[in-house]
Formats: structure tokens, C-alpha cells, sequence
């Protein structure tokens, strides 16, 4: 399967991101700590939307494990690229994300998403403050300064989708990396 060098690079910072020790892997605990982190970032979501977000943040890393661990209970970058980018193996982890996300970012069921609540969120996850306004703006925020749920959502699977160079998640790709 061919990937556009932008989606590759788009997978490489979240597998960046992913390795929250930094130590080239993304292994488990990684996952536990970036998951912990979003949910304190969702100062005004109820339990559930923080479960479901737990419940995404786990079936990304059971998946990967599934699929990609020989048994030592880490993830090399070499591993991840290809499977993150082939919708077929990791597309079910991608939309039960992006469902999640972007709910967790609407606590008051309005289907809106203010701009502090989705850049806690992002902040949380990693994602630079210049590259997550620039996505934000890209979604053509209403007078209020928010957006719609169902536009960050359908962006957050855009994002994984391995022939498209041409994506608003591009925003997030460090200047460098571009």
C-alpha cells in the first residue's frame, strides 16, 4: 500500500507523541499516561465520556499489542507506521477514537466544541499550541469560537487516512516535519 509522505508524517509525530517517555517505543504505560492526561484535561465531562475515552485509548493499545508485539511489550516506530496507516487493521481503533475525542470535548451535549476545552484536550495529548489553533481555525469556527463535534470527528479519522497528503490534520505536523 502506498501512504503519502504527509500521512507518514502525520503518523510519525503521533507515534512522537505516543512515546511519552520518549524512549523510541510506545509501550503500555505510555498509553495509561496520555490517557490519564486527557482525562484531566476534561475538567467538564461526565464519567462516561471519560470512559469512552479510557475505552478508546485502551483498544488503540490492545490492537497494537495484538497485532504488532513480539512479546516484549513495546511498539517500534518500524511497527506502527505501516499498521496505523492500513484502515483495514486499525481503522475500528481510529473511529471508536474519534468518536470519543470529539464527545469528550462537547461536555455540554450541544454538539459545539469551545475552543479552551478542544486546545486542554489537545495540549493534553501533545499537540503543540501553534499547530492545534491553526487545525481549530480550519474548522471555521462560528461567531461563539466553536465548532462542530461531527467536523473534529470526521477530521480525526481524515487524519489516519493513508493516500490523503491534502488533510486539515497536516495543522499538526511540526513546522520541520512538513
Amino acid at each position: 500500500m502506498n501512504h503519502h509522505p504527509k500521512a507518514a508524517s502525520r503518523v510519525e509525530h503521533v507515534f512522537d507523541l505516543f512515546d511519552t517517555d520518549g524512549n523510541g517505543f510506545i509501550e503500555a504505560t505510555d498509553i495509561e499516561l496520555m490517557t490519564n492526561r486527557v482525562v484531566a484535561a476534561a475538567t467538564g465531562s461526565d464519567q462516561g465520556a471519560k470512559d469512552a475515552i479510557r475505552a478508546a485509548f485502551d483498544r488503540y493499545w490492545t490492537t497494537m499489542a495484538t497485532e504488532l508485539d513480539d512479546g516484549d511489550g513495546r511498539i517500534t516506530a518500524e511497527e506502527f507506521r505501516p499498521f496505523v496507516l492500513n484502515p483495514e487493521r486499525f481503522g475500528p481503533a481510529v473511529d471508536q477514537f474519534a468518536a470519543a475525542l470529539s464527545a469528550l470535548g462537547d461536555p455540554d451535549g450541544d454538539g459545539l466544541i469551545e475552543r479552551p476545552v478542544f486546545e486542554a484536550l489537545m495540549k493534553a495529548i501533545g499537540f503543540g499550541h501553534e499547530n492545534l489553533h491553526a487545525l481549530f481555525d480550519s474548522f471555521e469556527p462560528n461567531a461563539q469560537d466553536q465548532i462542530q463535534v461531527q467536523v473534529w470527528r470526521a477530521a480525526i479519522v481524515e487524519f489516519y487516512e493513508p493516500e490523503n497528503g491534502d488533510t486539515r490534520g497536516n495543522h499538526l505536523i511540526p513546522a520541520q516535519a512538513r
